[in-house]
Protein backbone atom coordinates (compact mmCIF):
# COMPACT_ATOMS: atom_id res chain seq x y z
CA UNK A 1 0.00 0.00 0.00
CA UNK A 2 1.38 3.40 -0.97
CA UNK A 3 2.24 5.90 1.74
CA UNK A 4 -0.51 8.29 0.58
CA UNK A 5 -3.09 5.48 0.74
CA UNK A 6 -1.99 4.56 4.27
CA UNK A 7 -2.38 8.19 5.37
CA UNK A 8 -5.89 8.33 3.89
CA UNK A 9 -6.87 5.10 5.67
CA UNK A 10 -5.54 6.43 9.00
CA UNK A 11 -7.43 9.71 8.52
CA UNK A 12 -10.67 7.85 7.74
CA UNK A 13 -10.28 5.71 10.87
CA UNK A 14 -9.63 8.82 13.01
CA UNK A 15 -12.67 10.60 11.57
CA UNK A 16 -14.83 7.53 12.28
CA UNK A 17 -13.55 7.34 15.86
CA UNK A 18 -14.23 11.04 16.42
CA UNK A 19 -17.75 10.64 15.01
CA UNK A 20 -18.44 7.77 17.42
CA UNK A 21 -16.94 9.70 20.33
CA UNK A 22 -19.11 12.78 19.72
CA UNK A 23 -22.31 10.78 19.07
CA UNK A 24 -23.98 10.80 22.50
CA UNK A 25 -27.22 9.02 23.33
CA UNK A 26 -28.58 11.96 25.29
CA UNK A 27 -30.05 14.98 23.53
CA UNK A 28 -28.78 17.20 26.35
CA UNK A 29 -25.21 18.29 27.23
CA UNK A 30 -23.19 15.81 29.31
CA UNK A 31 -22.92 16.43 33.04
CA UNK A 32 -19.61 17.44 34.60
CA UNK A 33 -20.36 16.32 38.17
CA UNK A 34 -22.25 13.52 39.92
CA UNK A 35 -25.48 15.51 40.30
CA UNK A 36 -26.71 18.99 39.45
CA UNK A 37 -30.14 19.36 41.05
CA UNK A 38 -32.04 22.13 39.26
CA UNK A 39 -32.59 25.39 41.10
CA UNK A 40 -35.60 26.95 39.29
CA UNK A 41 -35.50 29.95 41.63
CA UNK A 42 -32.09 31.06 40.36
CA UNK A 43 -32.02 34.27 38.36
CA UNK A 44 -29.06 33.07 36.31
CA UNK A 45 -29.99 32.16 32.73
CA UNK A 46 -28.20 29.10 31.29
CA UNK A 47 -29.04 26.36 28.77
CA UNK A 48 -30.77 24.28 31.43
CA UNK A 49 -30.84 25.10 35.15
CA UNK A 50 -28.17 26.12 37.63
CA UNK A 51 -27.33 23.65 40.41
CA UNK A 52 -28.66 24.09 43.90
CA UNK A 53 -26.31 23.81 46.86
CA UNK A 54 -27.38 20.55 48.53
CA UNK A 55 -29.12 17.52 47.01
CA UNK A 56 -31.70 15.47 48.93
CA UNK A 57 -33.52 12.23 48.09
CA UNK A 58 -36.75 14.06 47.22
CA UNK A 59 -34.96 15.85 44.37
CA UNK A 60 -34.79 12.51 42.51
CA UNK A 61 -38.30 11.22 43.32
CA UNK A 62 -41.74 11.61 41.72
CA UNK A 63 -44.90 9.58 42.38
CA UNK A 64 -47.07 11.26 39.75
CA UNK A 65 -47.03 8.41 37.21
CA UNK A 66 -48.48 5.81 39.58
CA UNK A 67 -52.14 6.70 39.03
CA UNK A 68 -54.23 7.23 35.86
CA UNK A 69 -54.85 10.83 34.83
CA UNK A 70 -58.28 12.34 34.19
CA UNK A 71 -59.20 12.17 30.50
CA UNK A 72 -62.49 14.10 30.57
CA UNK A 73 -61.30 16.79 28.16
CA UNK A 74 -61.68 17.72 24.49
CA UNK A 75 -59.17 15.14 23.24
CA UNK A 76 -59.92 12.39 25.75
CA UNK A 77 -56.26 12.08 26.78
CA UNK A 78 -53.93 13.39 29.46
CA UNK A 79 -50.13 13.63 29.53
CA UNK A 80 -48.54 13.55 33.00
CA UNK A 81 -44.90 14.66 32.59
CA UNK A 82 -41.98 13.53 34.72
CA UNK A 83 -39.23 15.84 33.50
CA UNK A 84 -36.84 18.25 35.19
CA UNK A 85 -39.74 20.49 36.17
CA UNK A 86 -41.16 17.71 38.36
CA UNK A 87 -37.85 15.97 39.21
CA UNK A 88 -35.10 18.58 39.73
CA UNK A 89 -32.48 15.82 39.99
CA UNK A 90 -32.90 15.12 36.25
CA UNK A 91 -31.03 18.33 35.46
CA UNK A 92 -28.07 17.46 33.14
CA UNK A 93 -28.97 13.74 33.09
CA UNK A 94 -30.58 13.82 29.63
CA UNK A 95 -33.63 11.63 30.38
CA UNK A 96 -37.27 12.08 31.35
CA UNK A 97 -40.58 10.22 31.28
CA UNK A 98 -44.31 10.77 31.02
CA UNK A 99 -47.52 8.83 31.50
CA UNK A 100 -50.24 9.24 28.87
CA UNK A 101 -53.80 8.10 29.56
CA UNK A 102 -56.50 7.74 26.90
CA UNK A 103 -60.25 7.42 27.27
CA UNK A 104 -62.02 5.16 24.74
CA UNK A 105 -61.73 7.11 21.49
CA UNK A 106 -59.12 9.40 23.07
CA UNK A 107 -56.42 11.08 21.00
CA UNK A 108 -53.01 12.48 21.83
CA UNK A 109 -53.18 14.93 18.90
CA UNK A 110 -50.43 15.41 16.29
CA UNK A 111 -47.43 17.02 17.95
CA UNK A 112 -43.63 17.10 17.98
CA UNK A 113 -40.87 16.99 20.59
CA UNK A 114 -38.17 19.34 19.24
CA UNK A 115 -35.50 18.16 21.68
CA UNK A 116 -36.01 14.40 22.02
CA UNK A 117 -36.81 11.01 20.56
CA UNK A 118 -39.74 9.31 22.33
CA UNK A 119 -40.31 5.63 23.10
CA UNK A 120 -43.59 4.35 24.56
CA UNK A 121 -44.45 1.15 26.45
CA UNK A 122 -48.13 0.18 26.51
CA UNK A 123 -49.42 -0.36 30.05
CA UNK A 124 -53.05 -1.07 29.17
CA UNK A 125 -55.25 -1.27 26.10
CA UNK A 126 -54.27 -0.84 22.46
CA UNK A 127 -53.36 2.22 20.42
CA UNK A 128 -53.14 3.23 16.78
CA UNK A 129 -49.88 5.18 16.62
CA UNK A 130 -47.85 6.78 13.87
CA UNK A 131 -45.38 9.42 12.78
CA UNK A 132 -44.89 11.34 9.55
CA UNK A 133 -41.50 11.66 7.86
CA UNK A 134 -40.20 14.84 6.24
CA UNK A 135 -41.12 13.21 2.92
CA UNK A 136 -44.76 13.18 4.14
CA UNK A 137 -44.82 9.38 4.53
CA UNK A 138 -47.07 8.10 7.33
CA UNK A 139 -45.58 5.18 9.28
CA UNK A 140 -48.27 3.68 11.49
CA UNK A 141 -49.03 0.58 13.55
CA UNK A 142 -51.44 -0.75 16.18
CA UNK A 143 -49.64 -1.56 19.43
CA UNK A 144 -50.94 -3.70 22.30
CA UNK A 145 -50.28 -4.08 26.03
CA UNK A 146 -46.61 -4.84 26.69
CA UNK A 147 -45.43 -3.60 23.29
CA UNK A 148 -43.09 -0.71 22.47
CA UNK A 149 -43.03 1.93 19.72
CA UNK A 150 -40.60 4.74 18.91
CA UNK A 151 -41.16 8.26 17.54
CA UNK A 152 -38.03 9.89 16.04
CA UNK A 153 -36.91 13.27 17.33
CA UNK A 154 -38.74 16.27 15.89
CA UNK A 155 -41.20 14.33 13.68
CA UNK A 156 -44.96 14.88 13.91
CA UNK A 157 -46.63 11.92 15.64
CA UNK A 158 -49.86 10.87 17.39
CA UNK A 159 -51.56 8.13 19.40
CA UNK A 160 -55.24 7.21 19.14
CA UNK A 161 -57.27 4.82 21.30
CA UNK A 162 -59.79 3.24 18.93
CA UNK A 163 -60.82 0.68 21.54
CA UNK A 164 -63.77 0.59 23.91
CA UNK A 165 -61.66 0.52 27.10
CA UNK A 166 -59.13 3.01 28.51
CA UNK A 167 -55.49 2.77 27.46
CA UNK A 168 -52.23 4.03 28.94
CA UNK A 169 -48.52 4.20 28.09
CA UNK A 170 -45.28 5.13 29.80
CA UNK A 171 -43.13 7.30 27.54
CA UNK A 172 -39.38 7.80 27.75
CA UNK A 173 -37.36 10.71 26.28
CA UNK A 174 -33.64 11.30 25.79
CA UNK A 175 -33.90 14.83 27.16
CA UNK A 176 -34.53 16.28 30.61
CA UNK A 177 -37.04 18.66 28.99
CA UNK A 178 -38.13 17.41 25.53
CA UNK A 179 -40.64 20.17 24.83
CA UNK A 180 -43.97 19.63 23.07
CA UNK A 181 -45.60 21.50 20.21
CA UNK A 182 -49.19 20.45 19.48
CA UNK A 183 -49.82 21.47 15.89
CA UNK A 184 -53.37 22.77 16.29
CA UNK A 185 -52.65 24.77 19.43
CA UNK A 186 -49.32 26.04 18.05
CA UNK A 187 -50.81 27.40 14.84
CA UNK A 188 -54.28 28.45 15.95
CA UNK A 189 -53.73 29.24 19.63
CA UNK A 190 -50.49 31.23 19.57
CA UNK A 191 -50.27 34.49 21.50
CA UNK A 192 -49.98 36.93 19.81
CA UNK A 193 -51.96 35.08 17.12
CA UNK A 194 -50.59 33.92 13.77
CA UNK A 195 -52.06 36.33 11.16
CA UNK A 196 -55.21 35.08 9.44
CA UNK A 197 -53.75 35.67 5.98
CA UNK A 198 -50.88 33.31 6.79
CA UNK A 199 -53.25 30.54 7.88
CA UNK A 200 -55.76 31.04 5.07
CA UNK A 201 -53.00 30.69 2.48
CA UNK A 202 -51.23 27.82 4.25
CA UNK A 203 -54.40 25.72 4.66
CA UNK A 204 -56.27 27.01 1.59
CA UNK A 205 -59.34 27.97 3.64
CA UNK A 206 -61.25 31.20 4.23
CA UNK A 207 -60.90 33.72 7.04
CA UNK A 208 -64.21 32.59 8.56
CA UNK A 209 -62.93 29.04 8.89
CA UNK A 210 -59.66 30.27 10.41
CA UNK A 211 -61.48 32.36 13.02
CA UNK A 212 -63.74 29.41 13.87
CA UNK A 213 -60.74 27.14 14.47
CA UNK A 214 -58.93 29.86 16.44
CA UNK A 215 -61.93 30.18 18.75
CA UNK A 216 -61.51 26.52 19.72
CA UNK A 217 -57.82 27.00 20.56
CA UNK A 218 -58.11 30.43 22.20
CA UNK A 219 -55.51 30.79 25.01
CA UNK A 220 -57.01 30.46 28.48
CA UNK A 221 -57.04 33.72 30.46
Amino acid sequence: MAAVDRVLVVMMVLIAMLAIGFNTVSADPDLLQDVCVADPTSGIMVNGFTCKQNAIAQDFFFAGLSMPGLTNNTFGSLVTPANVMQIPGLNTLGVSMARIDYAPGGLNPPHTHPRATEIVFVLEGALNVGFITTANVLITKTIQKGEVYTFPKGLVHFQKNDGKVPAAVIAGFNSQLPGTQVLGATLFGASPPVPDNVLTKAFQIGTEEVEKIKSKFAPMK
